[in-house]
């Protein structure tokens, strides 16, 4: 047996994948600096792969930023920049500054959850957060970052934001992708494959639930459907926005929007817009 086959052998029990898993996420910079070396880069590329599984996840509390602090379980090939802070550092800055105790978060988008449990913290056992998330593993990994963090005051909606209520064509991120934040709901033109998955609209959903005082959208290029459905919420309630955009024609549209419906918008970075009611 050779050396490396006796290591991948040794590798193969749950205890030791996790610690592979955790050394894999906490690695220095200067070790992951060289996998921009060729020969060394794909050497250490083909054994972590052969260590540790692509969908191995290790529990990890963030170090920097807002969400210091907060329990992730993360991948560890992709989850550096949620211990470092750096994962939508905008976003996170202005949960942070605008976000109150006893206030109303919707998550639309909510994937493994990072504003979720965010805006949790920040609104405490007053405030209520509503995490919209479609993917059903996805979900269920938000809800594992939930519990472990011990937050009651997040209700997860396992479900999509649209302009009307039903159930539509939602087609999943690639199983290569670590987090499978890609996934979307597909326009009708586009809709041929995918599963069928709930989608609300906020106005819908606000017949029976409080409103929000703050939304995060992040629903893949969906957002101006997103908006359409909140039309009621905007109008009465007037909550800020912090909305990525996807693409030009998908900014100018949500901009577009929501200036008619009276709110003031500006950009946060490059891809983020925060929008607040005149």
């Amino acid at each position: 047996m050779t050396e490396e086959s006796n290591i991948i052998r040794q590798a193969q029990s749950p205890e030791t994948h996790q610690w592979l898993g955790r050394f894999l996420l906490h690695s220095p910079n200067f070790l992951r600096a060289l996998r921009g070396f060729p020969l060394v880069g794909q050497a250490i590329h083909k054994l972590s792969h052969r260590l540790v599984r692509k969908d191995e996840k290790v529990w990890a509390q963030v170090q920097q930023g807002p969400a210091r602090g907060l329990w992730l379980e993360l991948n560890p090939r992709t989850g550096q920049n949620y211990l470092r802070g750096e994962v939508e550092s905008a976003t996170q800055s202005i949960l942070q500054e605008r976000l109150r105790p006893g206030q109303f978060f919707y998550d639309l988008g909510a994937n493994i959850g990072l504003f979720s449990l965010l805006a949790a913290r920040i609104v405490g056992p007053a405030g209520k957060v509503f995490s919209f998330e479609p993917d059903p593993e996805v979900a269920a990994r938000l809800k594992r970052n939930v519990d472990r963090n011990g937050f009651t005051n997040v209700t997860i909606v396992q479900a999509g934001v649209w302009s009307t209520s039903g159930r539509r064509i939602f087609q999943p991120a690639s199983v290569s992708s670590p987090d499978r934040g890609l996934g979307k709901f597909a326009s009708d033109e586009d809709a041929v494959d995918g599963v069928a998955l709930e989608c609300v609209a906020l106005d819908d959903f606000t017949a029976s639930e409080p409103p929000s005082d703050a939304i995060k959208c992040d629903v893949e290029g969906a957002e101006v459907e997103v908006l359409r459905g909140a039309e009621q919420l905007l109008r009465t309630r007037r909550p800020w926005i912090v909305c990525e955009i996807h693409s030009e024609a998908n900014g100018r549209c949500v901009r577009e929007l929501l200036g008619r419906a009276g709110y003031r918008v500006h950009s946060l970075d490059e891809s983020h817009i925060m929008a607040a009611p005149n």
